[in-house]
């Protein structure tokens, strides 16, 4: 399908390959050019399997080592092939709506967790997951205690939504210390003034966990059968 939501840089074309209704999986790929970049990539359930980096000429797959490894041959050049075709899309498009007004939506407030459990001094990743914007991209900017930290960080291609709209998530690789704050600001063509998001270290007391808070949820679930008998008993007495 294509997006009819669209500026005159951008044309994005998506397509489901394939989905199960056992397991309920949905295989997409989406396909865009602009007058100056490109993308295609291939998601599996709206995760990233592979995407095609036009500048280092190749193919990625950003998947976690474990995971077992896919292949995609002649994917990249298909790509490549492919962004012709965009191009002179788009130009069609661009004659074709040239009288249509611009439309610019800006995102909603960004959001910002973490990627593992909270230790002090072991490396970890901050997400900003920013969305519901158009047209993309949007620039995110991660500062520390104040300073900009933005130099290292990686974001994704613009990915679409079902509505037209974009996502986009930052991710910023750093070792947590107690009291430093974090805040991912984003910047859109729709917005008078950055969004930003805060993030600050924290720690909750080792002892309490997931176990200790069910040992605490059955000890008063417990105790509150144990009263209930109580006064059940004391009741019937009375009568």
């Amino acid at each position: 399908m294509m997006v009819m939501k669209m500026s005159e840089l951008l044309l994005v074309l998506c397509c489901i390959l394939w989905v199960s209704a056992d397991g309920l999986h949905e295989d997409l790929a989406v396909g865009g050019c602009s007058d100056s970049d490109g993308e295609m990539l291939y998601t599996l359930d709206r995760e990233e399997v592979w995407y095609a980096d036009f500048v280092s000429q190749k193919g990625v797959m950003p998947l976690p080592d474990f995971i077992d490894p896919l292949s995609f041959p002649g994917a990249y050049e298909a790509a490549v092939a492919d962004q012709q075709v965009c191009k002179q899309n788009l130009n069609v498009c661009r004659k074709a709506m040239k009288d249509l007004p611009l439309e610019h939506d800006p995102p909603s407030d960004p959001i910002i967790y973490i990627r593992d459990t909270l230790e002090l001094g072991k490396k970890n990743t901050l997400i900003c997951h920013v969305t519901g914007f158009y047209p993309a991209p949007v620039g995110v900017f991660w500062t520390k205690n104040g300073e900009n930290v933005t130099d290292g960080t990686s974001i994704n291609i613009p990915f679409p939504n079902k509505d037209g709209s974009f996502t986009q998530i930052s991710r910023l690789e750093f070792i947590p210390q107690l009291g430093d704050i974090y805040v991912c600001s984003v910047e859109h063509v729709a917005l008078s003034q950055p969004l930003t998001a805060m993030w600050d270290v924290q720690t909750t007391p080792p002892s309490v966990g997931p176990a200790v808070f069910c040992g605490i949820g059955l000890t008063v679930g417990l105790l509150g059968v144990a009263a209930g008998l109580f006064f059940f008993i004391k009741g019937i007495k009375r009568s």
